[in-house]
This record gives structure tokens, sequence and C-alpha cells, in this order.
């Protein structure tokens, strides 16, 4: 079910209802929240509803198992288990087909043909951000970070809760998981944020990532016909298109679950101005970076130790998040190239330069500061050509058709004459404007509204009508339900 789908609209308000005025005691609500996300996610297809609730099964048990051994061999062998059948089912259905097709690739140097059968299965949607879910529940139970719950509903929900079940945020156990034990009171100041996260969600959904996609699909499928001006621009394009898509939906996440007195964790910080590839990093994607950060890029080492040590922890983190981005090795190198953005400022000792705030005191940014955002946005646009394209080989002759056509400060015909762009590029720059002038808050509505809180009708009339404006008749889907 999609969150701009009109079911998801008829959805909402329903839940809501019943969750406030019907069932009102904890665990009867806990239950009802339960329903509804196991409710939400068998819309797709209700087969997939088994492996959840096969993973919730095997992590609750293995959490009370882990806190009752007390032998430090036994304990890490339950970890074992819980990781072998998270992993490996998530291995199983997201990897299996591209280690045979690579494993065929490679006998094919040599000219040896080999038949091997592939899976003929649909990724089951969200299963990589689940999975990492459950699995920061048992690794926090084997440090002994949080107790086991005993109570299973609140764990299930806990792992299935909607509005982050297919694309986050990642949640980690000790900050959502205790929100299922406290009596939830409806708070109305809490729900007025909340109604904004998801206006202004929907905006960047519909109206930002929406309004880029068909020009990225047309540029990128037909680059061999545009000069390089217009590939550049397809590439920025979709740097807009990936950050609204998948901001606009941790956004309405995280809105949603303040109408029903939850408080997920922050996922996008305005990564787009950031000044190095590190404070990008500390900006996109936050769910997941953290839980990489935690989970194994400490464990290795992290950044202590030699040069040597750090370069590998580095590689090896990035290419690891490239790869559970998908089974293909255009995430492979999209990660690599940002393990090499990376590594120098951490060489450096640069990689916390900048952790704080965007020029607070002041309106405009230094021009010092324009082009260190320039500069890192221009890196992380070309790093995306990789995650964008379909192959390597595609990828490359995106880029090479970049070097070789010599037009580049000229945007091809189709796109100036046939292409009504005009008010995609006026929505994108009152984008960028108050993202910038939110840059220090949690997210524009708000911000402005603090300032300007007699507006907020006006605001939200402008804001809705824009949306309207630019809905298409067919609901389309997020970009990282395909991870």
């Amino acid at each position: 079910m999609l969150f701009n789908s009109l079911e998801f609209l008829l959805f909402l308000p329903i839940v809501f209802t019943l969750y406030w005025f019907v069932f009102k005691k904890l665990k009867i609500q806990n239950l009802f929240v339960l329903g509804a996300s196991y409710f939400f996610y068998a819309w797709w297809d209700w087969r997939f509803l088994f492996l959840i609730i096969f993973s919730t099964i095997v992590d609750y048990l293995l959490g009370l198992q882990l806190h009752k051994e007390q032998i430090n061999s036994k304990r890490k062998w339950l970890l074992y288990v819980s990781l072998l059948v998270n992993l490996g089912l998530l291995g199983v259905l997201k990897y299996y087909n591209f280690f045979i097709d690579s494993f065929i690739d490679a006998f094919s140097l040599f000219d040896i043909k080999l038949s091997v059968k592939t899976l003929q299965i649909i990724l089951p949607v969200g299963i990589s951000f689940y999975t990492f879910q459950t699995l920061s529940y048992t690794i926090d139970v084997y440090r002994k970070k949080i107790k086991p719950t005993r109570d299973f509903i609140a764990f299930a929900a806990f792992v299935t809760f909607f509005p982050q079940l297919v694309a986050g945020p990642i949640e980690r156990a000790t900050h959502l998981l205790p929100q299922f034990y406290r009596k939830r009171i409806f708070n109305y100041e809490n729900a007025v944020i909340g109604m904004r996260l998801i206006l202004w969600g929907f905006f960047q959904k519909i109206v930002i990532a929406d309004g880029c996609a068909p020009y990225v699909n047309d540029i990128f499928e037909n680059f061999e016909n545009y000069s390089s001006a217009t590939l550049v621009f397809g590439s920025i394009l979709f740097s807009f298109q990936i950050y609204g898509d998948f901001a606009g939906y941790s956004n309405i996440a995280i809105g949603i679950s303040r109408l029903f007195g939850f408080d997920l964790m922050r996922n996008f910080k305005y990564p787009y101005f950031s000044r190095d590839i590190a404070e990008f990093w500390r900006r996109w994607h936050i769910s997941l970076s953290t839980w990489f950060r935690d989970y194994v890029y400490i464990p290795l080492g992290g950044s202590k130790g030699s040069s040597k040590s750090k370069i590998r922890n580095v590689f090896i983190i990035f290419i690891v998040s490239g790869f559970w981005h998908g089974a293909n090795w255009t995430f492979i190198i999209w990660g690599a190239l940002n393990a090499l953005y990376f590594l120098p400022l951490l060489l450096l000792n640069k990689n916390r330069k900048y952790v704080n705030e965007l020029d607070k005191y002041t309106n405009l940014p230094s021009l010092k500061a324009v082009l260190q955002m320039g500069g890192t946005f221009a890196l992380t646009t070309f790093a995306w050509i990789f995650f964008r394209s379909n192959s390597l080989t595609e990828a490359l002759g995106f880029i090479h058709h970049i070097v070789i056509n010599t037009s580049y400060f000229k945007i091809s015909s189709s796109y100036t004459y046939n292409h009504n762009i005009r008010p995609l590029i006026l929505y994108l720059l009152f984008f960028v404007l108050m993202e910038w002038w939110s840059r220090n808050s949690e997210q524009f509505v708000n911000s402005f509204l603090k300032k300007y809180h007699s507006l907020r009708y006006i605001v939200y009339g402008i804001i809705t009508f824009v949306i309207i404006l630019n809905i298409q008749n067919k609901a389309s889907g997020f970009i990282y339900f395909q991870f």
C-alpha cells in the first residue's frame, strides 16, 4: 500500500479513528497496530507475511534465550543463529541470483558455459529494512544494552510498525520498542507537527521526486541521443529525485507515527548542504548510516588502528552499504566511490570538521561554503549515476557520452522547447530556498510557521494546491521500496 495512493488515504483515517476512540487500552492498541501493520504489508502480497512473522518469532525467542544464557560461547552461538536466519533469508531472496549470474559471467570469460537455475521470485517489499531492525534487537540483547521483552505483541508491533515498515527509518529496539510499553495520550500539538511533516513529505514526493522522474527516465534511457549538458542536467535531476523520494517517505512516516503518539528518529538533515562527504553521510539516510557504524564499522575497529586498517574498514562499510541497496555491481561501485571520497578526510583527520550548524547567524552562505557545498554535491551527483543506471555498461556509457560530447553548455533542444520543464525548475528553486531557510531546524513548514504563524493556513493552502496540481493519475512507487 503506497502512502500516495487512494487506498492509504482511506486506510489511515480509519486506523487513526479506531486507534484513539475505540481501542484505548495499551495492550489492545498494540494488538490493533500489529493487525493494521499486517494488513498494510499484506496489501502487496499476503504470502510474504509468513517471512516477517517467522523472523519475528525467531528473534523474539532468541532474545529471551540470550538473556537466560550465561555462558558466553553459547550466547555467541545464539547470536550466530539470529544472523544466519535473518541474513540467510535476505541473502537467498535478494542476492542468490546476483551471485549465480556473477559466477556464470566469470566462467564465460574462459569460454566455459554453465547452466545454473536462478530463483524466479519477487523480492519481498522492505525485507532489507525490517531485517536490520530485528537484528538490532538481538545484537543489543547480546551486548546487554537492553533486556529482552516478554510481550510478544509489543515486539511484533515494533518489527512491523506500518509507517516505517517498508522503507524506514530503521529503528533501534532501544528507541522504538519502549514506546510500545508506555501509555499513549493524544497530543494535539504533536499531531499538528506530524500533519505538517506529512504535508511536506507529500510535496517532496509528488512535486519534486515525481516531477523529476519522467525527465530522469528519458535522459538515462536515451543518453546516446543527448548532449553532455543534458546528461549532466539529468544527473542533477536524479539527485533531487532520489532525495525528494526518500526524504519524502521518511517525513511522511515520521509524521504518521506522531499521529499515533510515536517518535521515530530523523532520517535526513538537508544533506545537499553538506560541506564535505563526511558531513553528507551524517545527514543522508541517518538510520542506515548509524546502523552500519554501530554494528559493523566500530566492531571492525572503526577509525582506530593503523592506516591500513582504517582504509580496510572504510571500504568494507561503504561497499557493504552499497550492496545492501541492491544486488548489482552498480551499487558496489557507488559504495566504493563514496569510500574513495571519504578516505582522504579520514586519513587527514578532517572527517569531523563540519559537525556544527550551517551558517547559523546569516541568511546567505559564504563563498567558501557555496564552493564546498557545490563540490560535495558534484561528487555525490557523479556517484548517483552508478546508483541510477541499470548496469555498469550503462553507467560507463552515460559518463563516456558526457566526456565525448563537446556541447557542455547546450541543453538539448527537446528540453528547451519540447518539454514544459519550467514549472519543475521553479519548484526546485522554491524547494532549495525553503530547505536553506530551515537548514538548522527539523523541517521547513514548522520552522517557517514559528516565525510567521499567522500565515499558516495560506502556507498549507499553497502547498496543498501545488501537490494536487502535480498528482498523477496513478500513484508512483517509492525508489527505496526495491531495496
